[in-house]
């Protein structure tokens, strides 16, 4: 509502406002001016026509006494009117007031309304940023998750290769190891029979040398003793009978010590003188069998 009718009316007599006494007071003397015109400005009459002029102070009295009550008449209805242009006023101001107090209740409540619709939209905005906030951290930690699970697979695909890779490397491994170990059985297989076949070979040669130089040791031995015989002095006296001999002999075949052993004394020391007679007895060029006969026992008998 505005100022001017927030304003109180000023009331003057009876409730009636100042301005409704000044409407009256305009009014009578608007009527009084009429009146003095009209009697102005009347036509004049004969004398005997005119009561004025046959009986001017009877007819004086009466036109005041009519004008009077004329004015009394229009006075009490220029009251009434005034009392009804004051009443409609009134009700005219307490309708203007009523609406202006129903204006002012619309517009505060239109007030209210537009605030209420105001801070609803602000709530509503603050729960649509609420809501989209929400909804943001939800994808931002949806993204999250997704690269933390994208990450795990990806450690655990990783994991697992290498879990895979290494699987593999240990599986070749494995069969490389088996690989050598079948390879080296093989191989030792193959070295042992070889081995064998060498031991074998080396044992029959051994053998078959072996046998050639107790061969060879024997003919040598055999030549031994016939040089002893052809070196030997003996008589008749010896027949039958034997010597055991220990002859020590150099690599060339140099005779460096005889000792006697079991058998007749004097066919001992004859076949000992034998030996040193001859000074030097066979020797073989091989060195297995010089080495049998460095140091040997003979038996001899004299051959008669």
């Amino acid at each position: 509502m505005s100022k001017k009718q927030d304003q109180p009316k000023q009331k003057g007599l009876f409730g009636i406002s100042w301005k409704a006494y000044g409407y009256s007071a305009a009014l009578h003397v608007v009527l009084i001016l009429v009146l003095v015109l009209s009697m102005e400005f009347a036509p004049a009459h004969d004398a005997k026509d005119s009561p004025m002029l046959s009986t001017p102070d009877v007819d004086i009295v009466e036109a005041v006494a009519v004008d009077e009550a004329q004015v009394q008449a229009q006075v009490q209805r220029l009251q009434e009117q005034r009392d009804a242009q004051r009443r409609a006023e009134e009700q005219r101001v307490a309708e203007l007031e009523r609406r202006a107090r129903e204006a002012e209740q619309l517009r505060q409540r239109e007030a209210e309304r537009a605030a209420q619709v105001q801070r609803e939209r602000e709530q509503q905005e603050r729960q649509r940023q609420q809501a989209e906030q929400q909804a943001r951290q939800a994808r931002e930690e949806a993204q999250r998750a997704d690269r933390e699970r994208e990450q795990a697979a990806e450690r655990l695909r990783q994991q697992q290769e290498q879990e895979r890779q290494a699987e593999a490397e240990r599986q070749r491994r494995e069969q490389e190891r088996q690989e050598a170990e079948r390879q080296a059985r093989e191989r030792a297989e193959r070295e042992r029979q070889l081995q064998e076949r060498l031991a074998e070979e080396q044992a029959a040669r051994n053998r078959a040398r072996q046998q050639r130089v107790l061969t060879e040791r024997d003919r040598y031995r055999a030549l031994i003793r016939q040089t002893i015989q052809r070196n030997w002095i003996v008589d008749s006296s010896m027949r039958g009978k034997s010597c055991t001999l220990n002859i020590s002999l150099a690599r060339d075949g140099f005779v460096t010590n005889v000792t006697v052993g079991e058998g007749d004394r004097a066919v001992c020391e004859s076949a000992r003188a034998a030996v040193m007679r001859a000074g030097s007895l066979p020797m073989s060029d091989d060195p297995d069998v010089a080495e049998q006969l460095r140091n040997i026992n003979l038996r001899v008998e004299p051959q008669l």
